[in-house]
């Protein structure tokens, strides 16, 4: 089992020091997020239900006067990074260095007046794991800045943002559930979001109550939300929705059975249907998911989330066999439910268990991914819901 390794506020900081010869103005935190069910919904105005991880991206800022920005990383090559304020247009800058920028960017464009800053980044987020390690770094470096100087911005609207930011500036073209589960998320809930007004309620989840964890299968296959595959199935759902005469899928009236088919059947190809069915049935798949949460049935999660990935397997198409055999092993092996989380295409698969049937779990998913010359060696641990973006220092 792998757990994050939570570098301190005070080891941060120290090594912002011995970088820039100064010392930081304070330390602030955003973390990843897993989602409990709700893929690809987002950027439909439809319903998402993450929690955020222990793991985060961490910084360490202070301002300059002089319009440049330093900015360096634990988890790159050594090299501290410069450009300047004036300088920053979409795409100049590239590289984890390019999140940094489009969040002090975004900013700009918003009206606000930027300062150069000194940043150091020390992540234990997963980079490529679809644990939203872009979403986290854009977070922090937003809120660090809305607090120095003294903006004044509400989270959700930081969320918009940071969305803004991934969208026009590094050029992926995510929704907003990733940067409102690191800026909103609370310790021990579930964050039940509508991601076309942000209106969002915290579900209390308490799996050790319910004697259950919430494992997280790292495949070790990277993805990434900028590739055309990402792009095709967005502009494939948009499609979609101007062909039904609605604003967005999330507006598709159908509960299921005859009523969906007959839905699915105006549509003019079977891709266009695959990719409808899945963003109609995910979002009622979250809608039901909260509606047991919030009774305290945590258990009832786990057919759901199964749920949940046959149909990002099957009409999204958007799983690997990595992530298939995981999740079906996981099962095999008496998991409560399992899926593929983030945006697919590899990354993590999420697993609800009790504590019994972890090592069980794990050791068959080793045996099989080892089984398979050609795959990574999967990792694990355990997920608890962790707070949102916060000040540490």
């Amino acid at each position: 089992m792998i757990e994050p390794h939570e570098p301190t506020a005070d080891a941060v900081a120290k090594d912002f020091t011995a970088l820039f010869g100064r010392e930081p103005e304070g330390v602030w935190q955003a973390p990843g997020r897993v989602n409990l069910i709700g893929e690809h919904t987002d950027y439909n105005d439809g319903f998402v239900f993450p929690v955020a991880l222990p793991h985060a991206a961490r910084i360490a800022v202070a301002r300059r006067d002089d319009g440049l920005v330093r900015v360096h990383s634990s988890q790159g090559d050594g090299r501290v990074v410069g450009f300047t304020v004036e300088s920053l247009r979409p795409g100049s800058v590239e590289g984890w260095a390019a999140y940094p920028a489009g969040a002090l960017w975004v900013l700009r464009e918003a009206g606000h007046p930027v300062p150069g800053f000194d940043l150091h980044l020390d992540s234990d987020v997963p980079f490529g794991a679809g644990l939203s390690s872009s979403a986290a770094l854009l977070c922090a470096v937003l809120l660090a800045c809305d607090e120095l100087l003294g903006l004044g911005v509400e989270r959700p609207q930081l969320a918009k943002l940071a969305q803004r930011a991934e969208n026009d500036y590094v050029g992926a073209p995510v929704g907003v559930m990733d940067q409102t589960a690191s800026l909103c998320c609370e310790e021990g809930a579930a964050l039940f979001l509508d991601t076309r007004d942000l209106a969002q309620r915290q579900v209390p989840l308490d799996l050790a109550a319910a004697g259950l964890v919430l494992l997280v299968v790292d495949t070790h296959v990277e993805h990434g939300h900028a590739d055309g595959a990402y792009r095709h199935r967005r502009a494939g759902c948009e499609k979609s929705a101007a062909l039904l005469g609605v604003p967005a899928l999330r507006d598709v009236e159908a509960t299921g059975g005859a009523e969906l088919e007959a839905v699915l059947a105006s549509l003019p190809d079977e891709e266009l249907r695959r990719l409808t069915r899945h963003v109609v049935t995910e979002n009622a798949r979250v809608l039901e998911a909260a509606r047991l949460l919030a009774a305290g049935d945590v258990r009832a999660l786990g057919p759901i989330m199964t749920a949940g990935h046959a149909s990002q397997r099957d009409d999204f198409t958007i799983s690997c066999p990595q992530s298939d055999t995981a999740v079906d092993t996981a099962l095999a092996q008496g998991a409560l439910g399992a899926r593929q989380t983030g945006g697919g295409f590899g990354g993590c698969v999420i697993v609800l268990t009790v504590p019994d049937r972890v090592p069980a779990i794990t050791a068959a998913i080793e045996s099989a991914y080892a089984a398979q010359p050609d795959w990574n060696a999967p990792s694990f641990f355990t997920a608890t819901p962790a707070p949102g973006a916060r000040r540490l220092a």
